[in-house]
């Protein structure tokens, strides 16, 4: 997008993806004042910090009718931290509709991010936190982002320390439910290095697709597993996406159970053993991160992770709060 100029720390901004509204907001910037769906945005994750306040309700959910112009102006927002592709890719705008916006409202800064499995993203990836550097640029807030620099690398210390040997930890697979009847997933790999699964990674599981063809969801490979194809796989973990917000109780009636009523399904080790999890959500900035690795720590490593604290919801909060 070129050269962007800011005059000084946005006050009223807006993210599409939640992994750049959750860098704003741990930058002390606020929350936004969009999202792409309500449902799709771990704002528990904000919700969970001591002394921080997070109205979920007060943000305009973007998408429920495409994502129009009028909403924009309506929003009146100094930045957009959004990647202009998605606009046009995802929700049929012309480059002139995003020319207009950013002439008349305000200038867009972002990256898609998520995964890097898209041939359209023929531009550079950022990791996450090297994303998150150039969101502290923007609200002059270097100090809040060194901050979660260390934090980070603590985090990642502590995964070091308690993960048990490479050779005892499982075969995972991950995968989103696709729509329509019976059971097909989207599958996701883990080696595609977008924040997506930066917590997989970082936990140390090895990839069930890693021997296999199958390839990583893409806009343009949809392509599906049935039930056939995971008895294939016989992955030792099951990582299910689209139930981040749910609770136990709504993920094993709506997930675990019909699987295990799936013919042959116990032919599958993560279903025969009871090692299905949800996978959180497909967007993460900084805070999201901590929250994801943390439960997913303590889902799968139950016996080395569950006196451990990967999620420091008070240091955050300090930090959130510009107490550093």
């Amino acid at each position: 997008m070129g050269e962007v100029a800011f005059d000084g720390p946005p006050e009223r901004w807006t993210a599409l993806l939640p992994t750049f509204a959750d860098m704003a907001f741990a930058l002390g910037g606020g929350q936004t004042l969009g999202i792409q769906n309500h449902d799709r945005f771990a704002s528990e994750a904000f919700e969970e910090l001591p002394g921080i306040d997070f109205d979920a309700d007060d943000t305009v959910e973007l998408v429920a009718d495409g994502v129009s112009k009028e909403l924009f102006y309506e929003m009146n927002a100094d930045v957009h931290f959004i990647d202009p592709h998605i606009l046009r890719l995802w929700y049929g705008w012309d480059q002139s509709d995003v020319d207009e916006i950013a002439d008349n409202v305000g200038p867009f800064f972002g990256n898609f991010i998520r995964r890097h499995s898209d041939d359209w993203h023929d531009y550079r990836y950022y990791t996450l936190y090297e994303a998150f550097g150039l969101m502290a640029e923007v609200f002059q807030a270097q100090d809040r982002y060194q901050a979660f620099v260390e934090l980070h690398e603590e985090m990642l210390a502590l995964v070091d320390e308690h993960l048990p040997p490479a050779d005892q930890r499982p075969t995972a697979l991950l995968v989103y439910p696709a729509d329509g009847a019976g059971f097909q997933f989207y599958p996701f790999r883990f080696d595609d290095g977008g924040v997506s699964t930066k917590q997989w990674r970082d936990l140390g599981l090895t990839d069930a697709l890693a021997a296999t063809d199958v390839g990583h969801y893409s806009f343009s490979d949809r392509g599906t597993l049935d039930i056939e194809a995971l008895i294939e796989i016989d992955p030792e973990v099951l990582l299910v996406r689209n139930y981040g917000g749910a609770s136990e109780s709504t993920f094993q009636k709506e997930v675990v159970e019909p699987l295990q009523d799936q013919a042959g399904s116990h032919s599958v080790q993560a279903i025969e053993d009871d090692a299905v999890y949800s996978a959180g959500y497909l967007d993460q900035g900084p805070i999201i991160n901590f929250y994801h690795t943390d439960r997913a720590a303590k889902d799968i490593y139950p016996d080395s992770f569950e006196n451990v604290t990967l999620f420091d919801r008070e240091r955050v909060a300090e930090i959130v709060h510009g107490n550093i």
